[in-house]
């Protein structure tokens, strides 16, 4: 007859009792490999969560309340070292990359900041590449001080937003580049606060779903900015069409006899 198996020495799956979490539950697995503690993390999830949307839920309101946290003002380091360098921990922080003046970009290393960044307190950052990230309305405040800001990309930042838009105008004096391509959040409102962009010259706005008429927006905008190439839909998107354009239907036409 075959010997039992080991079974797995498990804590009660309560959060909020004297484990804590997937930390508590690593600790009470018998330490005999990441095959067996892999098993026991699966145990886990399966013991709270029901089913996969359970999950992913939960991780994604665990991102959630991270966002006030990467967003907060980075006063002391502003105080200390000026508002460049500031500014560049605060996007470097956040996983994108900075170009200081005359300067190659500076991106994370996955050790921190690096040394050479505290240096450069009286060089200007000209450009930002803040893709992805989770700046917000708040975040912003690290950039409005980069006032020889030239080249600002948000692109696919999920919380960036239309109130966002509102406080650009702040660097309306050296922006020469922004890129919204890709945000979930901006719609038509926003982009009209980009007329105070006069000094725009490149302007990147595909891909937003929450633009109704990407090609009438897009017409508005190269109106509202007339020395600026502006990126995004074909100037034909989202507009209907007259009626001799209306698309036919073969199935119910009739045959011609």
């Amino acid at each position: 007859m075959a010997a039992p198996r080991a079974s797995l020495r498990l804590v009660a799956p309560v959060w909020n009792g004297g484990t804590s979490g997937i930390r508590g539950l690593s600790r009470a697995v018998d330490p005999e490999g990441s095959q067996r503690k892999g098993r026991a993390l699966l145990q886990f999830l399966a013991d709270r969560f029901y089913d996969v949307e359970a999950v992913r839920g939960y991780l994604l309101q665990k991102q959630v309340l991270k966002v006030p946290q990467k967003n907060r003002s980075f006063t002391y380091i502003k105080e200390r070292y000026g508002p460049y360098v500031a500014g560049a921990s605060f996007i470097l922080k956040q996983g994108g990359a900075v170009k200081f003046q005359d300067k190659e970009w500076m991106r994370p290393n996955g050790r921190g900041l690096s040394g050479e960044l505290w240096k450069l307190r009286e060089v200007p950052v000209e450009a930002v590449d803040a893709s992805g990230c989770a700046i917000n309305y708040q975040g912003l405040d690290n950039l409005l001080a980069l006032r020889e800001l030239q080249s600002l990309s948000l692109r696919c930042c999920p919380h960036v937003d239309d109130w966002c838009l509102g406080r650009l105008h702040q660097l309306a004096d050296s922006l020469r580049e922004l890129s919204l391509a890709g945000c979930p959040r901006i719609s038509e409102r926003g982009l009209a606060c980009l007329h105070h962009l006069q000094n725009l010259r490149r302007l990147d706005i595909s891909d937003l779903p929450a633009v109704s008429n990407p090609g009438l927006t897009q017409i508005l905008v190269e109106e509202m900015l007339p020395d600026c190439e502006v990126l995004g839909a074909d100037w034909a998107q989202g507009l209907k069409l007259g009626p001799e354009e209306q698309p036919r239907d073969t199935a119910s036409s009739p045959i011609p006899a």
